[in-house]
């Protein structure tokens, strides 16, 4: 039988190389190393005595412990954004009133900016950002000397007043750090969106996979077990009285249940998955509607057999999916005939775009006459007599789910007269017959 095994959820190579999975620790530390090194090399400058350097505060334990203290607080940029990105404000500014050397040390404040972006405080990152690069410039316009006598003032502020070329470097690059951090937030928020979707994908794939595993478990258990069952009663009533026939009957149940278990272990290696090896037993498919026809003839039905159209190989799923059809309408025949030689008619029709497969009865299992069942629209609530017929169960809805999966249209009931109909029209994709 086809069965193909699920395909495996596909993963991604290698771990994901982004900040927010690296553990909490990796920024700051990173941070800390940086911002120390780098201020270290523009207090060198200063030291030095250049005459492009600018005049700054000596380095001193409140200008180290504030260079640090940045990227300490960023260990509780995770649960804590907000609180973070307001220590590192408040630090980093400090360090700049002071008139301490220019260095890194801002990089700490802009990493606390993302963070909260990335948390989802969008109001409070901007605001807070802008309403606090407002309130430096603020106190340092009420507390600034000239920018000549920087670091050398005695006052415990020595920054210099604020000049427009100053004030706009400074907010470009604050504004460059709150676009970079929107940008992350829905790159981020996209990703999630995305990796959802494949979750609700890869349920559905996998919901539709036991949907498709039940139906064919169902198939092959129905029918020949259905076969086994009356061929057993034939066998048992004839035993005595006819030993020949008895014996043929048991010769039909050993290769029944012969056929139902090489057709379920193809389906449980399927579903085991224990390799991608095509399966073993042979296909179903319609190349084996001459083997159905002999089993159900060996079961006491008289099957005859026919088709029309330019017979030719069909797409997998469409010639699955018509054998299935045949299969479970025997089955019915069989089970549902009722009493006496029931005779079944199965035609195929090979149409240019469509096969039409037709399976009728003589059986009076089924009363006589009544409207047939439309299986796209037959405007009845799926649990009312879906089934196999006359009491309902999983058949006949099973043959409708096989011609609705493939877009055609499938028809079952009574006929006039008496006996059964079901009628499958199967779309045929020519693309995929070629190939």
């Amino acid at each position: 039988m086809s069965v193909s095994a699920p395909s495996a959820v596909s993963r991604r190579d290698g771990p994901r190389l982004r900040p927010a999975s690296w553990p909490v620790w990796v920024v700051p530390v990173f941070l800390a190393l940086f911002q120390v090194a780098g201020t270290a090399g523009a207090a060198h400058r200063h030291w030095r005595h250049d005459d492009w350097a600018v005049p700054a505060t000596s380095l001193d334990a409140l200008a180290f412990a504030l260079v640090a203290g940045g990227p300490a607080v960023l260990l509780l940029r995770r649960r804590r954004p907000v609180v973070t990105l307001a220590a590192t404000g408040l630090i980093t500014g400090f360090y700049f009133l002071r008139g301490y050397p220019y260095g890194p040390v801002p990089f700490a404040a802009f990493v606390a900016i993302l963070a909260a972006l990335y948390a989802g405080h969008r109001r409070i990152a901007w605001a807070g950002t802008l309403g606090g690069l407002g309130l430096y410039f603020g106190v340092a316009q009420l507390v600034g000397i000239d920018p000549d006598q920087r670091g050398t003032s005695a006052n415990t502020f020595p920054v210099p007043r604020p000049e427009a070329a100053g004030m706009l470097f400074a907010l470009a690059w604050v504004l460059v750090v709150l676009v970079t951090g929107e940008l992350m937030r829905m790159r981020a928020q996209r990703s999630a969106a995305a990796e959802r979707s494949r979750a609700e994908r890869e349920k559905r794939q996998a919901s539709e996979e036991r949907l498709r595993m039940a139906r064919e478990l169902h198939d092959v258990l129905a029918h020949n077990v259905s076969m086994i069952n009356v061929r057993a009663g034939v066998a048992l009533h004839l035993l005595d009285d006819d030993p020949e026939e008895a014996r043929a009957a048991l010769t039909a149940i050993k290769e029944a249940s012969k056929e139902v278990l090489t057709e379920m272990r193809s389906v449980i290696g399927a579903l085991r998955a224990q390799d991608e090896s095509a399966p073993r037993s042979p296909t179903a498919g319609l190349a084996r509607l001459d083997e159905l026809a002999s089993r159900a003839r060996a079961a006491g039905l008289r099957v005859e057999a026919g088709t029309s159209g330019d017979v030719r190989p069909l797409p997998a799923a469409c010639d699955l999916a018509a054998y299935r059809i045949v299969q479970e309408s025997l089955t019915n025949a069989a089970r549902h005939g009722g009493p006496g030689t029931v005779t079944v008619t199965v035609h195929i029709d090979y149409g240019e775009h469509r096969l039409t497969v037709r399976v009728e009865d003589d059986g009076r299992g089924a009363p006589a006459g009544g409207a047939e069942h439309n299986g796209r629209n037959d405007g009845r609530d799926d649990g009312e007599d879906d089934g196999e017929r006359p009491g309902g169960g999983a058949g006949l809805r099973g043959m409708r789910e096989r011609a609705a999966a493939l877009g055609g249209s499938f028809r079952a009931g009574p006929r006039p007269g008496g006996g059964f109909r079901v009628e499958a029209v199967l779309p045929i994709d020519a693309e995929e017959e070629r190939t």
